[in-house]
């Protein structure tokens, strides 16, 4: 850099952030309530400070300099004065080194230090006392970074909803153990652009993978002292860089992601970012000044009416981002803008949806967030998913987002658990999943698609711990095992863990499939958790949220040794049937009032024995067979699938329903490896616990 000036030039108050132009840097940061801003340069080592000047103008509650000269990769951070006033939720300490919200890259980590903390941390005052140490040593640093994006003639895959298959997955947890990555890539971004990597997620049929968190997050204090991390990392310390530890070479990161979004986009494959919205890492009153609160508490956070010192916790994390403020509102989408246009990525999925359509009132199907997002013109464009609750009152508002929004259907997860667990009057509950949950979806010409179905994700049980655990063994979480849910619907089939008794071996292989098949058969977007399909454990942990080793990482050994190959060659089988037959993800909802053919409804139930149901035979708690028969026009070509379901404890004959078709018997979750084949039998045997799916193309003639 060439000398330094005596002081800034004025500069401009938008964009917000370091914004270089070519011949010096913009400095823009926002603050209602600081009386002044200061901007901390650093030397190459991020460690001396070489510089310090006031942002000279501050314009519409903007603080702006520009500082000539001055080139991408300069080191900075911020200072903000003003009142220390936490009964206010004023907490202002400029002895705190504060990282630019809009930070694009990074320097450093944090180091854990009671210099981070704005009051004297075990003072008898606690939060109310003021500490005078500088934390700049601590304190991680905003790199000045060079925008520009190159993409040629990229194009995004543009998958529709009704042909979505998503893989949930942890960036470092899928790739770390992976034997045909080298080592110095694993658990990186460069580990996903990997070919082999790729060419596992064509043979499940994915045309999704939905990323944990990615952007930069904090590794909390209490986790480290358990010789613990924060894995999952779902405490950001910034929105618009990414975590430096899923780069395989730092200084390349832009490169680097936008290398493994190309490969997945050639190969069809969308990437979705599971981004956090709702809370920031710098916790309650008790919490670390690392950037916001340090810049503008009583603007950034939710705080207590008329109790300031206090966070509103609706996030169960200690604080919860004011979405509501104009500015807060501006940042969540430069961020999301940001990532949809400088990485090409395709869609979000909001953890604790719920917080950002909070008004004053509650719960806004219309609030600002969801206004602001429906209508900007690129990311609505986007695949927007949200989890659809938080802790807040009233925060399960599963069914309740507007048009553009899908949701993580929580009510499909605990139906298929209870109904191929065997419990009570659930025949009801299951129909309703089959068919995209109508109940909750179908209003404002919302889709199908508005369903996300899962049976696992990140957070509680794998699929092979669903049937081999029905308590929670969180031990190693080093919190007593009183973490995570005890509400699992799970079933062990005979013994806790793991067995070799070949019964209960069989029958957990058999739930397994067929709750998969559930999956894959239902009207709505499914979801699997990466890993489910090389049976994955994590050993009865159902939190594994701090646990970034063999019990979070995904065993590849298993494809190959061949213990995983059936099971990962069932999944392809059945996305392939998703995709063969339109009438198993039908874009719009079905209620049977459509005819296919002149004998022929889009929708009909059946028992066993191929009878009408009876309101009496729909509430019978003991019933667990059902026949499911839909067909469609969707295709080049009309189709009619059956699905039989036992759930019972026996094998069960069920009679075809008339008409009959050249049905080809397409699954068999009795047999894993039973390939497709024509079916002219009028009955068939469906063995316990498992599904039977059939399927036809229906000639032109018919019609």
């Amino acid at each position: 850099m060439a000398i330094l000036p005596a002081k800034l030039a004025t500069g401009a108050n938008e964009p917000l952030g370091a914004t270089w132009d070519g011949l010096g840097v913009n400095f823009a940061v926002f603050s209602a309530n600081a009386d002044r801003i200061e901007l901390c340069l650093f030397d190459r080592g991020g460690r001396r400070e070489i510089a310090r000047y006031d942002l000279p103008e501050c314009t519409d509650e903007v603080f702006h300099g520009y500082l000539p000269d001055a080139l991408p990769g300069l080191i900075y951070g911020f200072r903000a004065h003003g009142p220390y006033q936490p009964e206010q939720g004023h907490r202002f300490n400029p002895n705190k080194l504060l990282l630019d919200p809009y930070a694009k890259a990074m320097f450093g980590d944090i180091h854990w230090s009671d210099t981070l903390f704005g009051y004297r941390v075990g003072a008898a005052r606690a939060d109310l006392s003021f500490d005078r140490r500088d934390s700049a040593l601590a304190m991680p640093k905003a790199i000045v970074a060079d925008a520009s994006a190159v993409w040629g003639e990229h194009r995004r895959p543009r998958r529709g909803w009704s042909e979505t298959i998503i893989y949930e997955a942890h960036l470092r947890g899928l790739t770390k153990c992976h034997p045909g990555i080298a080592s110095e890539r694993q658990g990186t971004f460069a580990a996903l652009q990997d070919p082999a990597l790729i060419e596992h997620l064509v043979k499940l049929g994915i045309t999704a993978i939905e990323l944990l968190p990615v952007h930069a997050y904090l590794q909390d204090r209490f986790l480290i002292e358990r010789k613990l991390t924060n894995y999952w990392g779902y405490s950001t310390l910034g929105f618009f860089v990414p975590q430096t530890a899923y780069l395989a070479d730092p200084e390349q990161a832009r490169h680097e992601i936008r290398a493994a979004v190309r490969r997945l986009h050639e190969a069809g494959i969308e990437v979705i970012l599971d981004v956090v919205y709702n809370h920031t890492c710098e916790g309650n009153e008790m919490g670390p000044t690392l950037s916001w609160r340090g810049l503008d508490n009583a603007s950034y956070y939710r705080l207590m009416p008329g109790q300031e010192r206090y966070f509103i916790n609706d996030t169960g994390c200690g604080n919860t981002l004011n979405i509501c403020h104009p500015r807060v509102l501006q940042m969540v989408m430069d961020s999301l803008r940001y990532w949809a246009d400088a990485y090409q990525i395709d869609g979000f999925r909001f953890d604790l949806g719920t917080i950002l359509g909070r008004e004053a009132a509650g719960f806004d199907p219309g609030s600002g967030f969801f206004d602001a997002i429906r209508q900007d013109p690129a990311l609505a464009k986007l695949k927007l998913i949200s989890e659809p609750w938080d802790l807040g009152p009233g925060g399960y508002q599963v069914g309740n987002h507007p048009p553009g929004f899908s949701e993580w259907n929580a009510e499909f997860r605990d139906g298929t658990r209870r109904f191929w667990r065997g419990d009570h009057g659930q025949r009801p509950e299951i129909a309703r999943r089959l068919m995209g949950s109508p109940e909750l979806f179908d209003y404002r010409r919302r889709r199908p698609s508005a369903s996300i179905n899962f049976i696992t994700a990140h957070d509680g049980f794998t699929l092979r711990d669903l049937v081999s655990y029905t308590q929670r063994h969180n031990i190693k979480n080093g919190e007593n095992n009183n973490d995570g849910t005890d509400n699992n619907l799970s079933a062990n089939w005979g013994v806790e863990g793991e067995t070799i008794d070949p019964v209960i071996a069989s029958t957990r292989e058999r739930v397994k499939r067929a709750m998969l098949a559930t999956l894959f058969v239902s009207y709505g977007v499914p979801m699997l958790l990466g890993g489910d399909e090389m049976n994955r454990t994590q050993r009865g942990n159902n939190n594994a949220y701090c646990q970034d080793n063999e019990t979070s990482w995904v065993d590849w050994s298993g494809l190959e040794d061949g213990t995983a190959t059936e099971l990962a060659a069932f999944v392809g089988h059945l996305a392939a049937l998703r995709r063969r037959y339109p009438s198993l993800r039908s874009a719009v909802f079905r209620h049977g009032l459509e005819m296919i053919t002149p004998e022929l409804a889009d929708t009909n139930w059946f028992d066993e024995q191929a009878g009408d149901l009876s309101i009496e035979a729909w509430a019978d708690p003991n019933a667990r067979l059902l026949t499911l028969r839909r067909a469609t026009r969707e295709g080049e070509q009309p189709d009619v699938t059956l699905v039989l379901l036992n759930a019972s404890e026996s094998d069960r004959e069920f009679t075809l329903p008339a008409p009959m078709f050249d049905w080809v018997l397409e699954i068999d979750t009795a047999r894993p490896t039973y390939r497709r084949a024509a079916f002219t039998e009028p009955v068939v045997t469906v063995a316990s616990r498992s599904i039977v799916a059939l399927g036809a193309l229906i000639e032109e003639t018919e019609q």
